[in-house]
């Protein structure tokens, strides 16, 4: 007996359906109800304000680009503006963590969501690249 796993992959119909769009959603609701509410009042217009920024244009990011996914370009550009977003929101959950000493275990956990993302859209904008439309 085969001990690999056999993973049915579902249709993309919708950009919901991607799981890069899933997780960094998912990722996004725990950053806003357990991270940023965290952050001293001090950081209302530079971390707290950044940090809100870039982790929910993500899935916005992704959501848009797939509407323009027949545009090589275009969508080519909002996965490159997600993955830089992705490292914004890293660079920003890390000094959550380490200025302020928050909520280590699920930080770590939450940049580790946002790494995998990164390469997640990188994979993506690559396959999209080399993906050949038939030629009518």
């Amino acid at each position: 007996m085969d001990n690999q796993k056999s993973e049915v992959k579902k249709p993309i119909r919708s950009f919901r359906d991607l799981d890069v769009y899933q997780n960094t959603y998912r990722a996004m609701l725990l950053v806003m109800k357990n991270i940023v509410p965290e952050l001293p009042d001090s950081e209302k217009y530079d971390l707290r304000d950044q940090l809100s920024r870039s982790c929910k244009s993500i899935p916005r990011l992704v959501a848009e680009g797939y509407g323009k996914r027949h545009q090589k370009a275009g969508f080519q550009k909002y996965l490159d503006d997600a993955i830089a977003e992705c490292n914004e929101t890293i660079v920003s959950l890390e000094q959550c963590k380490d200025l302020y000493m928050l909520h280590e275990k699920e930080i770590n956990e939450l940049i580790k969501i946002y790494d995998i993302s990164g390469r997640q859209l990188y994979k993506l904008s690559k396959a999209w690249t080399n993906f050949k439309r038939p030629t009518s």
